[in-house]
């Protein structure tokens, strides 16, 4: 283990002493070498510009995000045996909020596990590391994973964009049991196959489970539309919540071969149709087609990923919610999600008003929608509480 010590600037502690748990580069001290001493992936100490110990950290001098707290204790180290430790403790949670096991298992620093994410399904765990710390950890990682989950299958999907922002190759493997294209899942009582191996991030997204499950009163014989729909994460389970027919969209057939797979597994197939094609063309078509729905779900990637991006990507979320508000009944729902964490609840909701009134609408939020217990948010790091969901009543004009 590194003895080597990270000194902060004068008054950069504050972050840290309020619950915040990274570092950012120019809050290092450069007086003594800096940055400049450190390898990647590196345990050190942190102090502060007084010498006070504030902790033990992962370091990457080469990274925005420099250092990411392990420990607030300055003889704590990452090691199997706090591996095992914290997994237990992420595990404790989620047996507490989910009857079955299928859930996020570890949320990255909200777990005390920095750069980190775990999705369960079953005997199966997906993981993803995103920091170079976590990386050179990753035999001591599968270890206490096998001791903890104990899972027949246990795939690395390091595929994510925040390993090239740490200096990490790509890679996807599987480092217990077979190969599996797809692992199949329970959520909210309807069953799925998601791609681990091709699909999104780990294949699938746990964190709006909550707000799926709040569909069900609303759909019930009503014509519904899943715009961005993945592999059916809300519209296959509108349609096992007693949908009349669920039209799903998305640009990507394969995810469509999952829908279609998802529909099947669930005896919904006859209600459940897809549009392979771009999310805003294929709305603008059904628009001009003059179709309407009685349920609208908007769910999209991140517009936002990054803070420059805040004025462009919040003109896409204005323009697909439009085109979604169009194409509802008179008296329609709205369900209007977003994973950007640059996009505030409160611009979300702002959009849905402004769009209410270039559209001639009266809008009422009805429900409001979050991430899931098994997506711990940290108070101290507004990053780690990044999803919001917004359900509104979309009427006439008063």
């Amino acid at each position: 283990m590194s003895n080597k010590v990270l000194q902060l600037q004068k008054g950069a502690d504050r972050r840290l002493k309020q619950g915040h748990l990274w570092i950012y580069s120019n809050e290092v001290d450069g007086s003594n070498g800096g940055l400049k001493q450190f390898q990647p992936g590196e345990q050190v100490l942190v102090v502060s510009n007084s010498g006070k110990s504030l902790g033990t950290a992962f370091v990457n001098p080469n990274a925005l995000i420099c250092g990411r707290l392990i420990s607030r204790a300055s003889n704590q180290f990452m090691d199997k045996s706090l591996i095992v430790h914290r997994l237990k403790i992420a595990l404790s949670l989620r047996q507490q909020a989910f009857e079955k096991p299928f859930y996020r298992l570890v949320f990255g620093d909200s777990d005390g596990l920095p750069g980190l994410v775990i999705d369960r399904f079953g005997d199966a765990c997906v993981a993803q590391i995103s920091s170079f710390g976590m990386e050179l950890m990753k035999g001591e990682l599968i270890e206490a994973i096998e001791k903890v989950i104990k899972p027949t299958t246990l795939i690395f999907r390091n595929d994510g964009k925040m390993r090239e922002v740490e200096g990490l190759e790509s890679y996807t493997e599987t480092v217990i049991g077979e190969e599996t294209e797809s692992v199949q899942l329970e959520e909210n009582g309807v069953l799925f196959s998601a791609p681990v191996l091709t699909g999104q991030k780990t294949g699938w997204f746990y964190d709006h489970r909550m707000s799926r499950a709040r569909l069900a009163p609303y759909v019930q014989g009503k014509r519904v539309l899943d715009i961005f729909s993945y592999i059916g994460g809300w519209g296959i389970q509108a349609a096992a919540f007693g949908a009349e027919s669920v039209t799903c969209i998305d640009a990507s057939e394969y995810a469509l071969s999952y829908v279609e797979e998802n529909a099947r597994l669930n005896g919904v197939s006859d209600k459940v149709s897809c549009i392979q094609g771009d999310a805003f063309a294929a709305c603008r078509e059904l628009r001009d087609n003059r179709e309407k729905f009685d349920v609208v779900i908007v769910d999209p990637p991140a517009f936002i990923p990054r803070r420059r991006d805040i004025k462009a990507g919040e003109q896409a979320y204005q323009r697909i919610n439009q085109l979604a508000m169009r194409l509802l009944e008179k008296d329609g729902i709205l369900v209007s999600a977003s994973c950007s964490m640059h996009l505030q609840r409160d611009r979300l909701t702002d959009i849905i008003r402004a769009t209410g009134r270039q559209t001639d609408r009266f809008v009422q939020i009805i429900e409001q929608g979050h991430q899931g217990a098994d997506h711990p948010i940290v108070p101290a790091i507004p990053e780690t509480e990044y999803l919001k969901a917004c359900f509104a009543r979309v009427l006439p004009s008063f």
